[in-house]
C-alpha cells in the first residue's frame, strides 16, 4: 500500500497526484507525516521489535507497535485466555484511539495466521472484542491457514479449528491464504 500510494519508509508523500483516497489507510500527523491506521500486536516482543528496527520504523507510531513479553507457545487456549487475555485491554484501547482518530469507520481489516497460539486465541479475543464494541462495523480478514507439509508445530490444525469457530462468528469475509502456498510465491 505505501508504495502504490507513494508513501515513502519516512512517512513523507512527495506524490501530489493521488486524490487522497489513500487516506482510507493512512492518517497524516501534525508534522505532515503519513502514518498507516495500523495496530500490529504480539505476544512475544521479536516481531515488533524487528518491526521498530527496520527502514520503516519511521513510518509506525511507537503507540500502536504492542509487544507481549511472553508469547502464546503455539497455544490457542494460551493465546485466547491467559497470556492474551491480559494484554487485550490495552489492544482495545489503542483500537479505540485509532477509531477516535477517523471521520468514518467503515470496518475493520485484520490479518493473522491462524495455526499459532497468538494469531488464533489472542486473534479470535480481538475479533470478539471488536464485534462487541464496533458490532455494525465490517470486519473482513485475511487468514493465514497452516499446510501439513511445512508446519513447524502439531498443535496447529487444533488452533486453526479452535479459531474458525470465532471467525464464522465475528468476522464478516474470511479470506482463507495456504501457509505453503504463499511461500512458494514468496520463494
Amino acid at each position: 500500500v505505501d508504495a502504490e500510494h507513494g508513501v515513502k519508509p519516512d512517512g513523507s508523500n512527495p506524490d501530489k497526484s493521488d486524490d487522497g483516497t489513500f487516506q482510507c489507510f493512512f492518517e497524516e500527523t501534525n508534522a505532515g507525516q503519513y502514518v498507516p491506521r495500523n495496530l500490529s500486536v504480539d505476544l512475544e516482543p521479536n516481531v515488533i521489535d524487528d518491526v521498530k528496527n527496520s527502514e520503516y520504523a519511521a513510518l509506525f507510531q511507537d503507540d500502536f507497535l504492542l509487544a507481549g513479553k511472553e508469547d502464546a507457545a503455539n497455544n490457542f487456549a494460551r493465546g485466547h485466555y491467559t497470556v492474551g487475555k491480559e494484554m487485550v485491554d490495552k489492544v482495545n484501547d489503542r483500537l479505540r484511539k485509532l477509531v477516535d482518530n477517523c471521520d468514518n469507520v467503515q470496518g475493520f481489516v485484520i490479518n493473522h495466521a491462524v495455526g499459532g497460539g497468538t494469531g488464533s486465541g489472542l486473534g479470535a479475543l480481538i475479533l470478539e472484542r471488536i464485534a462487541v464494541d464496533y458490532r455494525k462495523k465490517s470486519k473482513l480478514g485475511f487468514e493465514v491457514y497452516p499446510s501439513p507439509t511445512i508446519s513447524t508445530c502439531v498443535v496447529e490444525p487444533y488452533n486453526a479449528l479452535l479459531t474458525t469457530h470465532w471467525l464464522l462468528d465475528h468476522t464478516e469475509v474470511s479470506l482463507l491464504l495456504d501457509n505453503e502456498a504463499i511461500y512458494e510465491i514468496c520463494q
